[in-house]
């Protein structure tokens, strides 16, 4: 069947993408140690590749694949794991899901949109990474510092009114916090029958997730004399951490960035404003200059 211009352009872009992400899916299977994971992913690359078959039928043209996203998912996944990456991948996909429905009248593309859309179904379905097993350690860990600690410093701040000593305290009790996170979260786990995750790495986890967000928010108390520039660079860096790890939530969950987002934002910055308050007052009725 002959195609227009403006299709056959449509057709070499797609044909490209499914190139692409056959290779994508391919690195990422070389890499995958689970073998149902690694099997999973090894069809997948032959069902791009099949797809890609199809459409160079219309093109009658060989094209390569963007090795810069090849090179891109291929790093995504090795630093933030294969769920992160697939889930990315996923999501460029659903633009040629939706383009693929507009060809019906051609032979073929409706297998493709179907098996596109199994895709998507079958790799959520697939992974099974210790790392996100352990995601609601890491949650609490890493809510709990930034609620409490947040609100720690911003207290510190106006009752010490000294960046050394606000990052020395800090530092204490943030270690200290983070040994009892741990320990509790070892104990909750250990607990819980019903849990299918390991009490000790459970508690490496949640201590690790706490220990990263203590040292993120103390940083600038150590590196600032002014104690208001440090505690506005601080929260600057708490949103940060918020933002990033939601982000990267919402991308391997499925779930809605702006929720969570907003939620733990709120929540932080609420108890430092507290926090901040309290230690005002405090500071007035000790009478410390």
């Amino acid at each position: 069947m002959d195609l227009s211009e403006k299709d056959k352009a449509d057709f070499l872009r797609y044909q490209r993408g499914e190139m692409t992400a056959s290779y994508v899916y391919r690195r990422l299977a070389s890499k995958e140690k689970n073998e149902r994971n690694k099997n999973v992913l090894i069809r997948i690359t032959h069902e791009e590749q099949k797809h890609y078959k199809i459409l160079m039928r219309y093109t009658n043209r060989e094209v390569k694949p963007d090795m810069k996203t090849v090179y891109k998912f291929y790093w995504i996944a090795k630093i933030l794991g294969n769920t992160f990456a697939i889930k990315k991948m996923e999501s460029s996909e659903i633009d040629s899901q939706t383009a693929y429905k507009m060809y019906l009248n051609y032979p073929d593309i409706h297998d493709m949109t179907i098996d596109e859309n199994l895709h998507e179904a079958e790799l959520i379905g697939m992974i099974d990474e210790e790392r996100l097993n352990y995601m609601g350690s890491v949650v609490l860990g890493l809510n709990d510092a930034l609620v409490e600690f947040t609100g720690a410093l911003a207290g510190y701040t106006l009752a010490l009114n000294n960046s050394t000593l606000i990052a020395l305290t800090g530092s204490i009790t943030g270690i200290a916090a983070a040994l009892s996170m741990a320990s509790s979260e070892y104990l909750s786990t250990k607990s819980d029958e019903k849990e299918d995750k390991k009490p000790v790495k459970a508690a490496v986890y949640t201590g690790i997730a706490y220990l990263i967000t203590v040292v993120a928010l103390i940083a600038p108390f150590i590196l600032f004399r002014n104690v208001i520039v440090a505690l506005v660079i601080m929260l600057a860096m708490a949103l940060l951490i918020i933002a990033g790890f939601n982000y990267y939530y919402s991308v391997a969950r499925g779930e809605s960035f702006r929720k969570r987002f907003t939620e733990m934002a709120i929540l932080s910055f609420s108890i430092a404003g507290l926090s901040f308050i309290i230690g005002y007052i405090l500071k007035l009725l000790v009478g410390i200059g």
